[in-house]
């Protein structure tokens, strides 16, 4: 599996150019057609940090602001405030993971040095 196919597992109904996304990922670290490393922490980090900037670029679309009324008896108006909460959600768990270099280090550092 490539990196661009395993970010469309991450954005599944995202619709957008193959050479967005490309543009998208090199931003992030990670090229388009290069294996993805399962077992790497900072790949799957770098894929996250991908979705995130998508989103991002999503939410700044105003026209995805408005209320939309189907069928006069449903109304689509949480999408915005639905997409900053999933934004708010993906930049938390971003922030929780670690990175390659910080598995082989561990969490242990020395607050005072005699």
């Amino acid at each position: 599996m490539t990196n661009l196919q395993r970010l469309f597992l991450e954005i599944k109904g995202i619709d957008l150019d193959q050479n967005e996304l490309i543009v998208y990922l090199e931003e992030n670290g990670l090229k388009a057609h290069d294996e993805y490393i399962s077992s790497s922490a900072t790949a799957k980090r770098n894929i996250y940090r991908t979705a995130l900037s998508i989103l991002e670029s999503i939410a700044n679309n105003p026209t995805l602001m408005k209320t939309y009324k189907v069928d006069n008896d449903i109304t689509i108006s949480d999408f915005h405030e639905n997409l900053l909460n999933r934004i708010d959600q993906l930049e938390r768990k971003i922030r929780q993971m670690k990175t390659d270099e910080q598995e082989q280090t561990g969490n242990v550092f020395m607050l005072f040095n005699s």
